[in-house]
């Protein structure tokens, strides 16, 4: 599972860092070295499960392009987990994985025949919004400049976490989507459902838990494991699976949000999703890989995905 340096991913400057691929930029302060340590008691398991797969039970190749994934996102857990080798050339691999760390790009022209996410080349909010209501059957984008009261402004790009409430009427800026304010409060708290979907289903559920005031950032106070079946009714588990063959989607994060009239709301995708989540404990980070990395042999063991290649 080895790779280029990460140290080429960030640029360091000012007691800043800056994600290349993103333009995400961070302050380097004692809460993210603090998030980089649990991080690495993390990875250090993962790493060695990684390395007795590959003396015991090695696992098959997998390309992914135009990028490889580094250790801090969930797709290299699960596979490093199931013991699969990321392949440097297409030829060697038996599936690849269309892996761009971009809200809009295009997957190569060439790769083995099992391709997953090779159809899911836009995951703007806009986009998200959009198959979502063709999905569901209920809105989620709002138009600013008719509504009235508060809406969420989100910009389009990947991985800011630059919402903000803001009160419609309003003008539409530039490179903002505009979404319904959804009320997924639970007293002074909120609560989102990060979903990992596999093939289309929810794998697991992470509920992550933070401080109304801290909506819109990336910092938990909690998170806890559960099952997709505990906090998803059975149509519900049916219309996510409809969001994700829209999207193109075999394998990447949900963001959802369960509003206070009773109805789920998907307002973020993330083919590249990183994970698990930080304030998980380890004990569930670990069970949670171990799901991930089975389902992840399922997806790339079956004929194709539902964002494969014709």
């Amino acid at each position: 599972m080895a790779g280029a340096s990460w140290a080429s991913d960030f640029t360091v400057s000012g007691g800043r860092i800056r994600v290349h691929k993103t333009g995400v930029d961070m302050a380097l302060d004692g809460a993210l070295m603090a998030e980089g340590l649990v991080w690495f008691c993390y990875y250090v398991p993962v790493r060695l499960k990684a390395a007795w797969m590959q003396l015991t039970r090695p696992g098959p190749a997998v390309w992914f392009a135009p990028d490889r994934p580094r250790p801090w996102y969930l797709v290299w857990a699960a596979a490093a987990w199931a013991g699969a080798r990321i392949a440097r050339t297409p030829e060697e691999a038996i599936a690849g994985f269309y892996f761009d760390d971009s809200a809009v790009g295009a997957p190569p022209n060439t790769g083995p025949a099992r391709r997953f996410n090779w159809r899911c080349t836009d995951v703007t909010k806009t986009h998200v919004a959009r198959v979502f209501e063709q999905a569901f059957g209920y809105p989620l984008m709002v138009d600013p400049a008719t509504a009235e009261g508060p809406l969420v402004e989100k910009g389009e790009a990947n991985g800011v976490h630059d919402g903000r409430i803001v009160v419609a009427p309003c003008p539409a800026l530039p490179g903002k989507s505009y979404q319904k304010l959804i009320d997924n409060t639970e007293g002074d708290l909120v609560a989102d459902l990060r979903t990992p979907c596999v093939g289309g289903r929810p794998a697991c559920v992470f509920i992550k838990r933070r401080p109304v005031a801290d909506r819109f950032a990336n910092h938990n106070s909690s998170t806890v494991l559960t099952t997709p079946e505990a906090v998803f009714s059975a149509a519900e588990l049916e219309a996510i699976f409809a969001f994700c063959q829209g999207m193109g989607l075999d394998w990447g994060g949900l963001d959802i949000l369960r509003d206070k009239d009773g109805r789920i709301y998907v307002v973020d995708v993330n083919k590249t999703d990183m994970g698990p989540p930080i304030a998980l404990p380890l004990r569930d980070k670990l069970s949670a890989t171990r799901l991930l990395a089975d389902a992840f042999l399922t997806l790339i063991n079956q004929e194709s995905g539902t964002g494969a290649a014709a």
